[in-house]
């Protein structure tokens, strides 16, 4: 347990000055593009000079960038996150009601892809270079080679225009007045095809992870001697093979989770999921500086605690990790 706090002790260190540098690198490069939210103001709505000089004085686009990047630092260490220049509203709120649609749709995607591509690399691994081996190690570097969006966009073709099972868009029917379950229902119905969509793509990860590490694991000493005392199959593959072949798809899973929420981003434009992806895209038309760090923080954060998360998980299932990190 204490090293287990020592452990997440350097991990949260360590991530402030990662958040750190994402905010500074990121205030500089949007810094450094061309164009600011007044010029897309000005460029939809029209204006003068004086209004142009109104609007980059109430929007403090009239400072230099290194007084702007002291007062954004500033604020941020009162959780401040500023105003929204398109939605003319606290970022911090604008952010908090797509989040959860964000977290819902990469969560349920992990899921199906950890859980089922494991799943599917045990039933491979079990019986290296077998039939169903070899089908499903060929069936899975097809599905990774496949463009998430155009998946997307075959999946809407098949299930919700040609045969209509499923809602083509959304994250629920619009002015349904559901409640309770049948809003869960509705809302599961339309995560589907999305979660299809951005699963698919890394089971086949998950799936050849596994089934390699399975691979390796046959030729371990420790298995030798386990079939050596008679083990069945069943147990061999379960107790032995499969669990320390589990243990580098828990790494992959922090280390795709920032691949996780970069791929959500188009799958949420494809499916028209009112997400962060979607609340990006309008911050990057609308020039909202002030919006897309909020995002971009917020994406980072998310990826820290992820990558926090299975450090922590990885230290309890293998001690020697977390000896080795609290020693050093």
């Amino acid at each position: 347990m204490i090293r287990a706090l020592m452990l997440l002790r350097r991990r949260v260190v360590g991530s402030v000055f990662v958040l750190l540098i994402v905010v500074i690198g990121t205030f500089v490069l949007l810094e450094a593009a061309p164009g600011d939210a007044v010029d897309a103001y000005i460029v939809s709505t029209g204006g003068d000079a004086g209004m142009i000089e109104l609007l980059r004085h109430r929007w403090g686009l009239d400072q230099s960038e290194l007084t702007r990047l002291a007062n954004y630092l500033w604020a941020l260490l009162h959780l401040d996150l500023g105003q929204s220049v398109t939605f003319a509203r606290p970022i911090r709120d604008v952010i908090l009601e797509r989040l959860p649609n964000t977290l819902l749709l990469m969560v349920s995607a992990t899921a199906l892809s950890f859980g089922l591509g494991s799943a599917l690399g045990i039933y491979a691994g079990a019986r290296p270079g077998s039939a169903r081996d070899r089908f499903l190690s060929i069936g899975s570097l097809a599905l990774y080679a496949v463009p998430g969006f155009w998946l997307g966009l075959v999946l809407i073709v098949i299930f919700a225009v040609d045969l209509r099972w499923l809602p083509i868009g959304g994250i629920e029917t619009l002015a349904s007045d559901k409640t309770g379950v049948d809003r869960a229902a509705d809302i599961a119905t339309h995560l589907i095809l999305p979660v299809a969509a951005l699963g698919f793509i890394y089971l086949a990860l998950y799936l050849r992870m596994m089934r390699a590490g399975m691979a390796e694991a046959w030729r371990q000493d420790f298995v030798l001697a386990a079939r050596a005392r008679g083990l069945s199959r069943r147990r061999l593959v379960l107790a032995h093979v499969a669990r320390n072949a589990l243990l580098p798809l828990i790494t992959m899973l922090g280390l795709q989770s920032a691949q996780m929420l970069g791929g959500s981003v188009v799958i949420e434009s494809v499916f028209s999921v009112p997400g962060l992806g979607r609340l990006a895209q309008e911050a990057v038309a609308s020039r909202d500086t002030p919006l897309l760090l909020g995002i971009i923080l917020t994406s980072a954060v998310l990826v820290v605690v992820i990558n926090l998360l299975v450090d922590i998980a990885y230290a309890f299932l293998d001690p020697r990790v977390g000896a080795g990190e609290a020693g050093a």
